[in-house]
């Protein structure tokens, strides 16, 4: 970056977690207040669910220093930052810049590679068989089921040990000892976090701050993380196995304009702040990934249900 750019750059990052920051410690403390004066549970469960929803804006601000894209020019700085704004979701930044890496280079590359929409099952699978793909579709998008997901991935990455590790999925390539050791302080630290705030507060307050939000949270990002892939194209460049969204001034701001999600596929360098700037448009043999253009749209579809895929090589 020149330095003209960089340093408006450093301005935006630094809004960016001001306001982060101030939102999150702002909706604890109206809970709290509210659960102080004993207000109705409705009223209580608004700012609890609005902090599961910024829970997902914690994410996707370290989604963009899993990018390296916080503080370019500084990569200690950039990982800290973004390690320390993921401490609440209990994601370590190391596997979760894994598992993004996996993403971004095979998604969709085949209906077995990368596409949660798709099941394949065999040739004489019954309608038993093709109901349970069914049923975890659903759990998975509108019953947290694709939090349960990641959790799941990142206790692998965890625990795991690295020679079996290498044989169960492609997405351990590159993984190494000291990346698991890095990622199990990391997860430890969220631990910490989470059971400091349990011991010296009690567990009423925890659970108003960080557990029931954590809830919220599971059934938000269940929701929206598949909505710009779902029954999309698969194969090669897999760059364009992707859809856009249309700008909602509001969402787009909530989500780091993620709207723009076939320009951050086509170019993952790219800053949140320059999206919508750099749009980039997907060429005309993957018009019809572009189907549905709004976030409603995008998430009402998914109630279409997976893509069932016929293995004819397997009885």
């Amino acid at each position: 970056m020149d330095r003209a750019p960089e340093a408006l750059h450093r301005a935006i990052t630094a809004r960016l977690l001001v306001e982060t920051a101030a939102i999150f410690l702002g909706l604890a403390a109206l809970t709290l207040a509210l659960a102080d004066r004993g207000a109705p549970t409705w009223a209580i469960a608004a700012p609890i669910l609005a902090q599961g929803c910024w829970f997902h804006r914690l994410y996707l601000v370290g989604h963009e220093a899993v990018h390296r894209k916080l503080f370019p020019d500084d990569p200690r700085t950039n990982d800290f930052v973004g390690q320390v704004v993921l401490l609440p979701l209990l994601v370590p930044m190391a596997v979760y810049r894994a598992i993004h890496r996996f993403h971004h280079g095979h998604n969709r590359r085949d209906a077995r590679t990368s596409a949660l929409d798709t099941f394949v099952v065999p040739a004489d699978a019954g309608p038993l068989r093709r109901a349970l793909a069914w049923a975890l579709w659903y759990l998975a998008v509108f019953a947290g089921g694709f939090f349960v997901h990641s959790l799941v991935s990142v206790a692998l990455f965890l625990f795991l040990p690295l020679s079996i590790a290498r044989r169960v999925s492609p997405a351990f390539e590159g993984w190494t000892a000291a990346l698991q050791r890095s990622a199990q302080l990391a997860f430890a630290a969220g631990l910490a976090l989470h059971g400091a705030i349990f011991a010296g507060l009690g567990a009423e307050v925890w659970g108003l701050l960080l557990g029931l939000p954590f809830v919220a949270f599971a059934l938000v990002y269940s929701l929206f993380v598949y909505i710009y892939h779902y029954d999309t194209s698969y194969g090669s460049p897999v760059r364009h196995n992707v859809r856009a969204l249309r700008h909602n001034r509001v969402i787009s701001w909530w989500l780091l304009h993620f709207n723009e999600h076939a320009t951050h596929h086509a170019d993952a360098s790219i800053p949140w702040h320059r999206l919508a700037s750099s749009r980039v448009t997907l060429p005309p043999e993957y018009a019809d990934n572009q189907r549905v253009t709004t976030f409603a749209g995008a998430i009402l579809q998914q109630l279409r249900g997976p893509r069932i895929v016929v293995d004819e090589e397997r009885r």
